[in-house]
């Protein structure tokens, strides 16, 4: 096993980024859902207040997994957390110790920071994370939904916000 090593994910890693991101999609069977774009990704990255931050594992010059995350805020703590909103190890290279290396890092950059929780979602079918998450000691909630409203429906729902603003 070579060793891994984490680095911050700056504008130039956008196209590893990326390609990680599609397989991360492709193995959740939502290729569908990928319209981000490398140079989104590269603005994001490198913007002065930038909203998402992500970590690149390494196994000598290949990119073997990321971990992307952003700030968030709980009005019953009164402080910020943060969200994982991916997590990804390439197939060859699971079972490593390469996730666990991906979340603790991102999980040191929460207490650092002083966050008050470290949260993030799993497909209920994904038997193998579910595992491994609660290994790490998280808390699967099973009391909670994730909404989420896109495309039209949220286009609807923002007009009628406005509408009422007038």
């Amino acid at each position: 096993m070579n060793t891994v090593r984490i680095e911050q994910a700056h504008p130039q890693h956008a196209a590893v980024l990326l390609s990680l991101v599609r397989d991360l999609a492709s193995f959740e069977k939502l290729e569908h859902q990928v319209v981000a774009s490398e140079e989104q990704l590269r603005q994001e990255l490198g913007a002065a207040r930038p909203v998402i931050e992500a970590c690149l594992a390494w196994e000598g010059e290949r990119a073997v997994g990321f971990a992307l995350f952003f700030h968030n805020f709980s009005t019953f703590l009164g402080r910020r957390g943060l969200y994982l909103e991916d997590l990804y190890v390439v197939p060859d290279a699971r079972r490593r110790g390469v996730g666990r290396a991906l979340i603790s890092h991102v999980a040191s950059i929460a207490v650092t920071r002083g966050c008050g929780r470290f949260e993030w979602a799993v497909l209920d079918w994904n038997r193998h994370a579910i595992d491994f998450y609660r290994s790490l000691g998280a808390e699967l909630l099973s009391d909670w939904r994730i909404c989420r409203v896109t495309g039209d429906a949220l286009g609807r729902l923002g007009r009628t916000s406005a509408a009422g603003s007038a």
